[in-house]
Parts: C-alpha cells; structure tokens; sequence
C-alpha cells in the first residue's frame, strides 16, 4: 500500500440525503435500472492519462501537480500502478483505461520502449488478479512524442509510418494480454495544419491501410474485442481526418471497414464539431456503429477541449436515453476522460471527483431510463412518422414508386399537405419532467 491516499475511506452508497462527501447520493452499483444493474450499464473506467500521467499543464501554462510517481524510471512506473489500483479500489471502479505513454517510461529505443511497457503490462496483470479492476481499453499514444508532430499513419514519412503501426501492435497485444474489452484509436494528430503541405488523398489511403492492418491483426491474435475509432474534428492540429461520427462512417465504407469498427464518442469531442453528445450517439446508433463513450464536459466559454468532469445531469440525460436506445453497452462503457483543474491539488480532489461524475451519470441513466419506460416521447415520435408506415408508402421506400408515378398520386388524390407542428416546446418540457 501506498500513502497517497491515506485516509480516505472507500465509497459508497448513501443514498441521495447523505452529507457525506465522500458516498455517491446516486450511484447504487447494485441498483436495477431496466432489468439490469446500475454498474452493469454504466461500466464506469478510469482514464490512466488524466488520473495519474497528467502533471497540471495547459497551453499558457505548465506544471502544478507534484505527484510522487512523476520520474522515467521503471519502479516509479510501478509506484503509479500501485496509486492507480488503490483508486480503482477506492471508487470500486470496475474499469480503466490508458495508453503504452501513460503506464511505462519512453525507453531509447523501440525494443526499450516495448520492453518497459511488457514488464508494466505484467505487473497490471499481477494487481488484477487480486482487484475487480478490468481493462475496458488500451491504445497507443501517437500524438505527444515530436516524431508524430506531422502525424502518425497519416505522416508523409513512411518510416513514422511503420514505427506508428509497430507501436499500435505491441500495444494491441497488450490490450490482448489483460483481457481488454475493446481497442481504441485516436489519431491525435491525424489531420492537416496547412494544405499547403497536404496530399489529403495520399494521407486518406495512408490512414485506411494503417486501420485494414489493425483488423487484420485483430482477427490474427483471435482479439474478441471491438475496434473503436474515437472521433475528432481538431485541436491542435487545423482538420483532422474522423471529424465526427458521419465522417467516420465516410472512412469506414470508403475502405470496406464498416462491419469491423465501432466508434468510441468523446462528449467534449463532439462539442468541438459542432453537435451536441446526445447527437453523435444517435448518430452512431443510427448507423450500426455505437461501441463506448469517454464523459467529460467542456467549458462553453473557454471554447475549447477543457476535459472537465460531467456535472450537467439534462445533459446526461439525453446521453444516456441514446445509449439505452442503442441497446446500451456490449463491449464499451462509461471512461472518465476527465481532468482535475489545475489548482485541484490534492489527492482527495481526484477521489471527489470521480464520485461527483459518477452520481451525475447514475442520475442521468435513472432520468433517461423513466423517460423510456413511460413511453410518451417515443409514441410522439411514431406518431410524427406515422404515415411513413402505410403500404403506399412503404412502397415508395423499397422503390417500386417512381416520381411520376407520385405526381400522378398527387394529382388523383388531390394531395395538398398543410404542415404540422414539431412539437419542440411540449417534448422539452416532457424531458424536463424526468430531470
């Protein structure tokens, strides 16, 4: 056992009159929500990278977190390991993620690099044995290192190239070793900051054979797990090459890919492109690509990725109305892609913040999951749609129906259609009834 976080007890369940702060007033993982319990739906992971890797540094200013894991070297890498599971044991977290960057120092070389990130994956898979701690995903960082500052498979050296899909596999394996539920891919800085430089074809067919190599060797390793692309429309760099859900799903059907990959939805993400979360899960769901979702807020003033912890329960509400539309969780789950503020120092501020998201969450899931079982904004919604259901007009669907054939319709039947109204106001007010 470490010290970090001495003192602090581990938490738990309330209920929502506790003054507790350290309880969840929401979050009842035996709780039944639908049929199902509330861990169950929710599989809550912790984000590696902003927990434990991420020392306080925004772009105007750097370090403020002095944390005793901070150093290259193997036994501090195991150090943080071992704050990291005592988190995980504190929250009762029944899932983490992180990247090769996070968990191992950058060796001086390849080999050194995959070697450190092997002892490391050995020693995750010795805390696991003893900890209800699973992998919901692993994936490479390749974005921070300078040898990706023009991107990783998008990058016009083919040698950066390679390196970036030696480093996918070691980390792939990894993810295989531990037992993770999914793989994720997040090109950083797979995009342009001036066309003035850009083959934007070359850098396309580049990033479509680097994700035809990652299925192929899914399917090598016997991976059961899903691929997961997580969307992204900029910052830093000026366009980047999955924009958003739709423009994935562009990618994926220009390659054939559209069977073989999922999507993981980063509310802060689909902010930056211009969509609300709830969006971009239905979005996903609509065309058959829904896998997981990393949480977080972003700051709508600052105008950028800001990576807060969720705390808008409307918000959550729509996000998760989608999820459970969407069938709920298979493979994904709920990560935390969240960061302390930068003068939240203390280690008691990491543990409440967690427990602040995962109460918003759970009471986003509860609101979402009364507003399904009452029914009434899905019987509006058939009901706007309604005439699409006749025989007349299936018929136009599965196009046996020509537009002369619905002129002469019009024409015969006398067809002059007065609009109706979409109801914006009263469906607003039918949600806030359940938040």
């Amino acid at each position: 056992m470490t010290d970090f976080f001495a003192g602090l007890p581990k938490i738990a369940y309330e209920g929502p009159d506790s003054t507790n702060d350290f309880s969840f007033r929401h979050y009842n993982p035996d709780e039944t929500v639908m049929g199902k319990r509330m861990e169950d739906h929710l599989r809550f992971a912790i984000a590696y990278w902003h927990s434990f890797a991420w020392p306080g540094g925004d772009p105007f200013g750097g370090q403020t977190f002095q944390r005793p894991w901070f150093g290259d070297t193997m036994d501090l890498a195991r150090l943080k390991a071992d704050v990291a599971f005592e988190m995980f044991d504190i929250l009762g977290a029944p899932f983490f993620c992180f990247h090769d960057a996070d968990v191992r120092p950058e060796g001086a070389d390849f080999a050194e690099s995959t070697r450190n990130l092997e002892e490391i994956v050995d020693y995750f898979g010795q805390k696991m044995e003893t900890s209800k701690t699973k992998l919901l995903w692993g994936t490479a960082n390749l974005f921070s290192h300078r040898r990706f500052m023009s991107g990783a498979a998008t990058n016009p050296d083919p040698d950066v190239f390679a390196y970036a899909g030696a480093t996918i596999k070691t980390c792939m394996d990894a993810t295989h070793k531990l037992g993770g539920a999914n793989y994720v891919l997040w090109g950083g800085r797979e995009g342009y900051e001036t066309l003035l430089n850009t083959d934007l074809s070359r850098e396309s067919e580049q990033a479509g054979r680097m994700l035809s190599m990652v299925v192929d060797y899914k399917h090598k390793i016997g991976f059961k797990g899903a691929i997961l692309i997580e969307p992204k429309p900029q910052e830093p760099t000026k366009h980047q090459y999955d924009y958003d859900v739709a423009t994935v799903y562009g990618f994926l059907k220009r390659f054939g890919l559209e069977n073989e990959v999922k999507v993981n939805i980063e509310q802060g993400h689909a902010i930056l492109a211009g969509h609300s979360f709830e969006h971009e899960l239905a979005m996903a769901s609509s065309l058959g690509l829904f896998g997981s979702i990393d949480i977080n807020r972003n700051d709508y003033q600052s105008g950028w990725d800001t990576d807060q912890f969720p705390n808008n329960v409307p918000e959550m509400a729509l996000a998760f109305y989608e999820v459970l539309k969407a069938g709920g969780f298979t493979t994904g789950g709920t990560n935390f892609d969240a960061k302390l503020r930068r003068q939240s120092l203390d280690p008691e501020d990491l543990i409440l913040a967690h427990v602040g998201g995962m109460d918003a969450c759970a009471r986003g899931l509860k609101a979402a999951a009364a507003m399904l079982e009452d029914g009434t904004l899905e019987a509006l919604r058939a009901e706007r749609y309604a005439g699409w259901d006749s025989d007349e007009s299936q018929k136009i669907l599965r196009g046996e129906r020509s537009l002369g054939d619905l002129e002469s319709h019009v024409r015969s039947a006398g067809i002059n259609p007065e609009p109706r109204s979409g109801r914006q106001e009263r469906l607003e007010n039918l949600v806030n009834r359940f938040v």
